[in-house]
């Protein structure tokens, strides 16, 4: 085992070290040299003007009125500074260049302008300039080097630097402002230290708030795209149920009526005519039925389709079409079925319309009995048939058909049967009817 030499362990034991030093010096360095700000909010339609048509020639369209407050407020701390520097140079009959108190006072107030654009600039000067004006307010004021100006610019600088900045810059800064206090004038440094630091807290706290606003708002859009994807999921789903339930109804009849015209007419030509007349009609209404359905997809303006939805009252027409496929139909109906919701008249049409088409195409020339019967607040229906057919529940016969029947019925609160009875088929359905308050 090799020993490690004096420097290496000298280097390990100084490896703590230097991370704290570096943990220290970090804020300071990001503050002072390599750090930046957050980009600057976008102004509310309040805070920007549109350029007066007779300032038309200037290279801007906006104006932005806290740039402009700002630009004033700079002004107007220059001239107070600089006629408070000119009169206790007169006062105290001094001999300081004009151009020094002019300096001095741009020192104290120029680094304002920049705040709103360059907030971390506008820092870095104050901590440059002022320092630099207190050398010529020093030998004009008794007490206290700074002047008013000096502490209205300092404050609203660091203020935005705490709004606009991450949480080790803004300690970065407020070490360096405290350092700063302590070396200028050591005696008012309490006072400083205990303004900067409430200044410091207030703006991180805006920060603070502003941060979980925006998130909040990001999470509220996010939602508001989940629930939006949901409703697209849900309208697809529904669509497909429709189509679906219409597709597989008439196709079903057209099937079955080009199988059986030829055999009815056996060579008729009017008995021919008839049938195929017969068969266009089932399509046209089909079509038609698709085109409904499909109508709010190919809305350009994506308004709703206004067609009526089917129901109960278009059952003898259903029953009639599938009379013409062959089937035996005895429809009886009991209670009430005026004044129905459109959703419960909906969905119990789409059953037993799905349920006679599945007795066409697995039960051909069966007898079918159709009864819907309106019992307190609940819908009954069922419809059977008498000749045994692959129940869709079994496997290789899942389909579309009893998966819609399914979702209808679920959505709406209720429950549905289908299975074997006896020799037949029977589907059996209870829809809660929910009256309109």
């Amino acid at each position: 085992m090799t020993r490690s030499s004096p420097w290496q362990v000298l280097t390990r034991r100084a490896q703590p070290v230097r991370e704290t030093v570096m943990r220290l010096v970090h804020p300071l360095t990001e503050a002072l040299v390599t750090g930046s700000p957050d980009p600057a909010r976008p102004r509310s339609r309040r805070l920007r003007r549109r350029t007066p048509q007779a300032l038309g020639l200037l290279p801007f369209r906006a104006i932005d009125l806290v740039l402009v407050g700002d630009l004033l407020l700079a002004l107007l701390l220059f001239g107070a500074g600089l006629s408070s520097l000119q009169d206790a140079a007169a006062e105290a009959h001094s001999l300081l260049d004009p151009q020094g108190l002019v300096f001095a006072a741009l020192a104290f107030s120029l680094p304002l302008a920049l705040r709103d654009r360059w907030p971390l600039a506008a820092w870095r000067s104050a901590v440059l300039l002022i320092p630099l004006g207190t050398v010529v307010s020093r030998q004009l004021l008794d007490g206290l080097p700074y002047t008013a100006a000096t502490a209205i610019t300092y404050v609203l600088v660091v203020y935005t630097v705490a709004v606009r900045s991450e949480r080790h810059i803004t300690v970065g800064a407020w070490v360096v402002s405290v350092l700063g206090a302590w070396i200028l004038h050591p005696d008012s440094m309490a006072v400083a230290t205990g303004i900067v630091t409430v200044t410091v807290l207030f703006g991180h706290n805006v920060r603070a708030r502003r941060l979980a606003i925006g998130l909040l708002i990001q999470e509220e859009r996010r939602s508001e795209r989940a629930l939006a994807g949901q409703a697209v999921l849900e309208e697809r789903a529904r669509i497909a149920r429709e189509l679906h339930d219409v597709v597989a109804h008439h196709m079903s009849v057209i099937a079955i009526q080009a199988e059986a015209v030829p055999l009815r007419a056996a060579g008729d030509a009017r008995r021919l005519e008839e049938g195929l007349g017969e068969i266009r009609t089932l399509s046209l209404a089909a079509m038609t039925e698709m085109r409904r359905v499909l109508g709010v997809l190919r809305d350009g303006d994506g308004r709703m389709d206004t067609a009526p939805q089917p129901g109960l009252g278009r059952l003898e027409e259903l029953v009639g079409t599938a009379r013409s496929a062959g089937l035996t139909v005895t429809l009886k109906l009991g209670g009430n079925l005026t004044g129905l919701p459109e959703a419960v008249s909906l969905s119990a049409y789409r059953i037993a319309q799905e349920s006679l088409s599945n007795a066409m195409r697995h039960a051909p020339g069966s007898t079918v009995s159709v009864k819907i019967t309106r019992s307190g607040t609940e819908l009954h229906l069922r419809v059977a048939n008498n000749t045994r057919h692959p129940s869709p529940t079994e496997p290789g016969h899942i389909g579309h058909g009893l998966i819609g029947m399914r979702e209808r019925v679920s959505m709406l609160g209720g429950s549905l049967w289908a299975g074997p009875v006896g020799p037949g088929f029977a589907v059996t359905a209870i829809l809660p009817i929910m009256e309109k308050t």
